[in-house]
């Protein structure tokens, strides 16, 4: 601990113990900027962390059985005790200047800041299609700028504008890009920040990328649907086949894989907005953690 106090802070949950956490927070250990960070780790009760030299600081966030993403990130962003904080996961590796660019970049009056993406396992159509779906819109090289939203699990942001959300915080923290959004609604920018970059480690079965496309998708509809009067969810419902030709015009891609993937997605919305999120989330949590196996 340097005295001083992080300035920013980074959350990674973990489902069981260290060892599903240790090669990210092997490139956290790498950051040029280390010695400003607080390592947040969430887990289900007390785990033993391997020597963590150099760090601000090391705090574990015990929350019992981890049962979805966004409740095991806002634990750790309540935990936090730096003015801004970032997400991490398992299967994302920041580059060494990632946590430094980030810094910088919130000294601006940015809500969110963002980095810019690559595909870490782009062996395969799922895991191309997968990646495009997801971080498409910020995979490198990009210009620096305002977006309308940014990569969920892996942005950062100015700690307590999330925490003004309150009990909502766990849902917001779901479907980021809902958030994302709210947050633009209120007037506040987002940044996607270059110098700040993750490679990502994407599906790359079929059977797995389905099934998390269908949760994802509902999750998403279900918290940007959760206080819609009947009718609107219903005029969504009715237009969720739409969903596969709107995204592809917004990417300007085509591919097999990539029509499949978005018609799971536009399924499992088609099912939140009808019905709300049902068990997705907890589902999902299943497909998020060891994404590597």
């Amino acid at each position: 601990m340097n005295g001083i106090g992080p300035k920013l802070s980074v959350v990674i949950a973990t489902p069981e113990d260290y060892r599903s956490i240790r090669k990210t927070v092997g490139y956290l250990r790498q950051q040029t900027a280390r010695e400003e960070l607080e390592l947040v780790i969430v887990a289900p009760g007390k785990i033993t962390t391997e020597d963590l030299p150099g760090f601000c600081r090391v705090q574990v966030v015990e929350v019992g059985t981890v049962t979805t993403v966004g409740r095991a990130n806002a634990a750790g962003i309540r935990a936090a005790s730096a003015p801004v904080v970032a997400l991490a996961e398992d299967h994302s590796f920041p580059d060494p200047d990632w946590a430094a660019a980030l810094i910088a970049a919130h000294r601006q009056p940015h809500a969110v800041v963002g980095p810019v993406a690559r595909n870490a396992n782009p062996d395969t159509a799922v895991s191309r299609a997968d990646f495009l779906m997801g971080y498409g819109p910020w995979a490198e090289p990009q210009p620096a700028g305002e977006r309308e939203f940014l990569p969920g699990h892996n942005s950062s942001y100015k700690r307590d504008l999330l925490l003004a959300y309150g009990e909502r915080l766990e849902a917001m923290m779901e479907a980021e890009t809902v958030l994302h959004w709210d947050l633009r609604a209120r007037g506040h920018t987002l940044w996607l920040e270059p110098s700040a970059r993750t490679a990502h480690v994407n599906f790359h079965r079929w059977g797995t990328w389905l099934a998390a496309q269908f949760h994802s998708g509902r999750v998403f509809a279900a918290v940007r649907a959760e206080r819609w009067p009947a009718w609107r969810r219903l005029v969504f419902v009715c237009g969720s086949p739409l969903i596969p030709l709107v995204r592809l015009w917004r990417l300007w891609q085509l591919s097999p894989a990539l029509v499949i993937g978005l018609a799971g997605d536009a399924l499992g919305q088609m099912a939140g907005y009808a019905a709300g999120g049902g068990g997705s989330a907890r589902k999902l949590a299943r497909y998020e953690f060891h994404r590597e196996d």
